[in-house]
């Protein structure tokens, strides 16, 4: 076989449903991570992963045909040899990302696009100290990776227009929805407009003004009903900026607006109420309801990944 034409490096979820998601279309990958036990761990997700795909008919091989393309490796010099994209997915610290991103440059090709799948670092910070920083951008998938179709791009001020064009042909190629980030932020815009949510979420449980399922029953029985089919702006359109500047006037002054993270948040973490990991967060799991979540999800997002590529998705507005 020849060389894998992309690299994923870092063997966690979501490193492994980002190798699954390249070779479910097609594209032969190399896997690495420093620890054998982390890419056998790795292999267990992409295999559940991949029959789930194909017990929705969103498979266009076996689950075996389509594993056999990833080839997992303890080497990174070995395993970026020759490929196209390597994809960093290591945790959530810059320092462990700058030296990942170091050896990319030591051992992968000149014109390999180096992407990093952070879900907050702004790529400017991470290409500082590069030699050549013009072929680094921001690929923040979106968990689980393999079913949500969201990739932001986000490139930094150095980035080479070519390499952005390029990962969004390769995302395109790929199914996802790539949205391009045009200024750098933190958060970049997703995580931006999710934590807004969760800190006021936060803040109404805080001052006692409902509870978490009453909130949550809000977000299914109102305004997520609408989201999924106009987005934000669409939806503004539809009910007046007229009226929205109105709720905006009385509302905006009394929003949330606490810098610091919430105390009923930090309370919960000292406890280790860490949610389904640990049992408990919010709402109490045991596991069988932590199960049933899980699968409520994988179905809702596999019915909505099957009209997307039937072509019933909601789309963008009329």
């Amino acid at each position: 076989m020849n060389a894998p034409r992309i690299a994923v490096v870092g063997a966690g979820t979501m490193g492994a449903n980002i190798a699954l998601d390249f070779a479910a279309h097609g594209w032969a990958v190399a896997l690495v991570d420093a620890r054998a036990e982390q890419l056998s761990r790795a292999a267990a997700v992409m295999q559940a992963g991949a029959e789930l795909l194909e017990r929705h008919g969103m498979l266009g091989a076996s689950p075996q045909a389509v594993l056999a393309l990833v080839t997992a490796d303890l080497n990174l010099a070995r395993a970026v040899a020759g490929v196209e994209v390597a994809v960093e997915a290591v945790p959530e610290d810059l320092a462990l990302k700058r030296r990942v991103f170091g050896e990319l440059e030591r051992q992968a090709g000149d014109e390999t696009i180096l992407a990093s799948n952070t879900s907050s670092i702004m790529p400017s910070r991470l290409a500082e100290g590069m030699a050549h920083p013009r072929r680094l951008l921001v690929a923040h998938y979106w968990n689980p990776a393999h079913l949500m179709p969201l990739v932001e791009l986000v490139p930094h001020p150095g980035t080479a227009p070519a390499i952005v064009d390029r990962m969004r042909e390769l995302l395109t190629a790929c199914g996802k929805c790539p949205v391009l980030v045009h200024s750098e932020v933190p958060g970049f815009i997703g995580n931006r407009l999710a934590f807004a949510l969760q800190r006021e979420a936060m803040a109404l449980v805080e001052q006692g003004v409902a509870a978490p399922e009453d909130i949550d029953a809000v977000v299914r029985s109102g305004f997520g009903r609408r989201i999924p089919v106009s987005g934000i702006f669409a939806t503004a359109d539809l009910g007046g900026l007229d009226v929205y500047a109105a709720i905006c006037d009385q509302i905006f002054p009394d929003l949330s607006r606490d810098a610091a993270t919430p105390a009923i948040l930090r309370r919960m973490v000292e406890q280790r109420s860490l949610g389904v990991k640990t049992g408990g967060g919010w709402y109490h799991y045991p596991p069988e309801r932590a199960a049933a979540l899980r699968a409520q999800l994988e179905e809702e997002l596999i019915a909505r990944a099957r009209q997307d590529r039937d072509g019933k998705g909601a789309g963008p507005p009329i």
